[in-house]
Parts: C-alpha cells; structure tokens; sequence
C-alpha cells in the first residue's frame, strides 16, 4: 500500500503513527511519502517512518492508495485538489474546508474512491453507548460543551503560532471544534433551525474566534451548544434531560452518569483509543471497497462522509440558519 501524507504536524504524525502499527498488526505492506513544503528535519521517529519526502508536486508518483490531508485547515481545498487525481482514496482531517465557499460537486472525486473525513468522537465510549440511549430515552432538551484553555493544548508550543490562533488559516472554534456539531448531528440527525452568536471576547492574543453559542432546533427538543477557547477548566460533555431525568455524558471522564438510580457507567476499560479505531475503520472500509476480494461489508454511498462533512461545515459556520 502505497500513502502519501500532505502534513506532518501533531495530527498528521498522530495519524502516521496508527496507520503504521495497524499496517503492520494486519500483515499489510506500507510504503509512506512526505509532500513537504519545509526541509526541516522531521522528528527522529516520524522520520524513520518515512520512505520518501517530496517538496515539489511536479516530482510526486503518478499514483498512490491513500492520500492523508492533514495540514493546517485553510489549505485543505488546494491540497485537495492538488491530489484527487493521484490516489484511490483519501483521509481528510476535520473540517473539510475552511469555509462553505468551494462547491464539492465541481471536484473531480473518483468513482469509488472512500473519501473519508475524520469524525474521532464517533468511536468513543460514550457516543457509541449514546446511540443506544437515545432510541430510548424521552429527551426534551440537550447541553454540549467543549471547553478549554488554547495556550495549554500543545506542550511547549507558543499558541500564537498555530493555525487555531489565526483567521486566516481555518482556525477559531466555529471551525476547530467542529466534532462537537458533527457527533451531533450523527446522533440526532440535523435540525431544522440553528440560531448562533459567535466573536473574540478573551484576552488571548488570536485573531480567530474564540467562543461561539448556538440554539438548535428539531421537532421534540431543543439542543444548546457552547464552544470556547479560553475555559480554564476543561470541559467536554453532553447533558440529556429527559423525562425521567439527567443523563450525562462526560468525554474526559469517559463516563456516563444518570440522575437516578442507575448510577454511572465507566466507559474507560477499553485501551483502544478512538484515533486507533477510527483508523482501522477507515482501513476496513478500504479493504471491503468494491474490487476487493474479501469485501464482505456495506460500501458507503459515494461521498457520504464528504457531503455529512460539508453539511456540518455550513452549520458550524452559521451557513445554515432558521
């Protein structure tokens, strides 16, 4: 199997490294190009991981499996673009784009190709014992948040200098922590109307937003929603009210606590990490594509991760409005 990765940053190296591990757990042969724009050295066990870097398109092979799309968000489109035409597949890090401003339609996809689009939360504990609850539950009303301090997100990094800090290149929390809408909208479905405030109202020094609240509304309930950059203590959760009371959903905690007398249910037993199985998700949906002699699993429609991707882009960014 032959991959190309477009971003070598913490997410890229992330990705590198449980592409990597699963490859070799399932006897698959991995050879890994770099398309670079810097000749930095790479991190000394990133490097060893390396079998080629590139830094000029012109000079790329004609063909690869797998593309990996994991710069920095702003050039997502371009990079994108700049390689539909050489691989089967490709693995897009979220958000699909910066903006709703390119039309997905225009794109030259190929057919068949598994174009996916990371959605991590999916494959925690608590969303997949959420999508057992709520086929049970009388749920009125739902709080998310997902809060948390930027300058504390990566070690040793000045948080001035990443692409979260910055307008230009896809970052503010309408956009960064897009999961939250897209683990939503894989529960509930999408609403019928969105209501949103957004802006920069902390002291850290960005010029991207850094809090954003929205109202949604569905036929039977209401959801609220509040992302923010600048919450001192961390915070990501769920909040269900139902009509026999509160059940909640903690992703740091990977727990699931119920009001009454049920109690809390530990989700933490499992040591797979939810990048981990996302990876061998998205390798199985590869491995069981048409043309693969041991597919034995249902295909997604053509683009179906592109088009939840973009319709969850455009309620994100207030796109999509009541």
């Amino acid at each position: 199997m032959k991959v190309i990765f477009n971003g070598l940053g913490s997410i890229g190296r992330r990705h590198l490294t449980n592409l990597s591990e699963l490859c070799r757990e399932l006897d698959l042969p991995l050879e890994i190009h770099a398309l670079r724009s810097t000749d930095k050295p790479l991190i000394e066990d990133v490097g060893t991981m390396i079998d080629k870097e590139v830094y000029d398109l012109a000079v790329l092979d004609s063909q690869y499996d797998i593309a990996f799309i994991t710069n920095p968000t702003g050039q997502h489109y371009k990079a994108i673009m700049n390689l539909l035409g050489r691989c089967k597949h490709m693995f897009i890090e979220k958000p699909l784009f910066d903006s709703t401003n390119y039309s997905i339609e225009d794109m030259p996809w190929r057919a068949g190709g598994i174009y996916y689009v990371a959605a991590p939360l999916r494959y925690t504990g608590v969303v997949q014992a959420l999508e057992q609850i709520v086929k049970e539950e009388s749920i009125y009303n739902i709080r998310v948040i997902c809060s948390s301090y930027l300058p504390d997100w990566r070690e040793g990094v000045d948080y001035r200098t990443v692409y979260s800090a910055k307008n230009n290149e896809g970052g503010g929390v309408r956009t960064d922590l897009i999961h939250e809408w897209d683990y939503i909208t894989h529960l509930f479905g999408f609403p019928e109307q969105v209501y949103s405030l957004s802006g920069t109202f902390s002291e850290l020094e960005i010029d991207s937003e850094d809090i954003a609240v929205y109202i949604a509304a569905y036929k039977d309930k209401l959801i609220e929603v509040h992302l923010d950059y600048f919450g001192r203590v961390p915070q990501r959760k769920i909040e269900l009210y139902t009509r026999d009371g509160l059940i909640t959903g903690d992703f740091l905690t990977n727990r699931i606590h119920y009001s009454d007398n049920r109690g809390t249910i530990d989700l933490s037993t499992s040591s797979t990490s939810m990048y981990v199985a996302e990876m061998r998700h998205f390798l199985e949906l590869i491995l069981n594509s048409p043309g693969q002699p041991s597919a034995e699993h249902t295909v997604p429609k053509p683009l179906a991760y592109v088009h939840h991707a973009y319709e969850v882009l455009k309620l994100s960014t207030g796109r999509q409005q009541g």
